[in-house]
């Protein structure tokens, strides 16, 4: 696999290009067309078939060297968020009010670059090679999900995913056994109660003053009714309700996220935040509606091949990191890990000495050291002559 090694230093400036374009243009979740049809463009001029879909954005890109032999799939994300960047650089967002601010445009030009060089050198392969360009990793209904249904796992024997971290130095990858992200769902709840006059509470039935009741008990779930030794989060994001100061609020609607590492725990605490909004609402004199969304499991690894990852990072001058702590944000990843086995691994992109690369995701000034998309391409190639050792 030198020679795809070699390829893919040959292909720095084209995938710094590559990014840099991504990064200018950003697109939301759900409006990823024209990321899409720019890759697809690149890589069909290089002779890669790729698969588009009616009824979403996301793309599936196939290297066959023999249709009788499994696929080897690596996935990025391709969505931007409702971020205004303040970077001053040259290749700063021309898109008002949006931002790639979570890495999703070196991803996409990091699995561009991999499967060009990969392509160019077909005759090395010993298995066929999936470039699954997702969409809509940002919304809380995953594109991984549409991709699944439309057969982006069809054939594929073991999957490999990476996310840009800043908490990590230039030439190093994350990696973490078994649990590594947590599941990430949301909820909805509605109260309703009686309007009234301020002053005359006794005819009404105050909706926010039981939304406030029903939020404290929620919080108590976590510190007095979940083991501490099974991490969770239940984060109440927007309440809203209330009409006039002077009068009884009569409906609120809040919703929020629940975050978990322990698929038990996730469901226990759905049930235990219906029964604290049943019983105040009851002795309130209330009544509510509650809508609890499950959306991404927890992101669970397989060991040998997040062993893989840690072999090809070591050969390719990569520092693995053991992370050792699972962290409480989702990935929809994890929903193609539930079907095939594979490893999620973090990439370093931060320079200090640069002061680059070292910002927070989700932040208007997040940027990466574009030196980190070489090293992220080079693990992944690794990884296709390490799996045909582990086949």
């Amino acid at each position: 696999m030198q020679s795809v090694l070699n390829e893919i230093d040959s292909l720095k400036d084209k995938i710094i290009e590559i990014r840099r374009h991504i990064h200018m243009y950003p697109d939301l979740s759900h409006e990823e067309k024209p990321t899409r049809d720019y890759v697809k463009n690149i890589l069909e001029k290089e002779g890669i078939k790729c698969k588009t879909f009616k009824n979403h954005y996301g793309m599936v890109c196939d290297i066959v060297v023999d249709e009788n032999k499994p696929f080897l799939a690596f996935r990025a994300d391709m969505d931007a968020l409702p971020i205004q960047e303040e970077n001053d650089v040259e290749y700063k967002s021309r898109k008002k009010g949006i931002m790639h601010a979570c890495g999703h445009d070196a991803h996409t030009a990091i699995l561009t670059g991999l499967l060009i060089a990969l392509n160019r050198h077909k005759d090395k392969l010993a298995v066929n090679i999936r470039g699954i360009f997702q969409h809509s990793e940002e919304d809380t209904e995953g594109g991984s999900e549409d991709l699944i249904k439309d057969g982006a796992l069809e054939n594929v024997v073991a999957i490999f995913g990476l996310h840009m971290y800043p908490y990590l130095n230039i030439g190093e990858i994350g990696y973490k056994f078994g649990e590594m992200m947590a599941s990430a769902d949301t909820f909805e709840i509605e109260i309703f109660g009686k309007s009234s006059h301020g002053a005359r509470p006794h005819e009404g039935v105050d909706a926010l003053l039981t939304g406030a009741l029903v939020i404290n008990s929620i919080n108590h779930i976590i510190s007095r009714r979940i083991d501490p030794l099974h991490p969770a989060v239940i984060t109440m994001g927007t309440v809203e309700g209330g009409k006039a100061p002077n009068v009884i609020c009569d409906h609120v609607k809040m919703t929020g996220t629940v975050r978990t590492l322990n698929d038990k725990v996730r469901k226990r605490i759905k049930e235990m935040m219906e029964d604290a909004m049943k019983g105040i609402c009851h002795t309130m004199g209330a009544e509510y509606k509650f809508h609890y969304f499950f959306g991404n499991p927890e992101l669970v690894n397989d060991d040998e091949m997040l062993k893989l990852v840690i072999k090809s990072a070591k050969e390719v001058g990569a520092k693995p990191v053991d992370l050792k702590l699972p962290v409480m944000g989702g990935e929809d990843f994890a929903n193609y890990l539930k079907l095939v086995k594979g490893a999620f691994f973090r990439l370093g992109s931060c320079n200090r000495k640069k002061e680059i690369g070292c910002i927070a995701q989700h932040n208007p000034k997040f940027d990466i050291d574009e030196n980190s998309l070489v090293i992220g391409a080079k693990v992944m190639a690794n990884l296709v002559k390490e799996f045909k050792n582990e086949g």
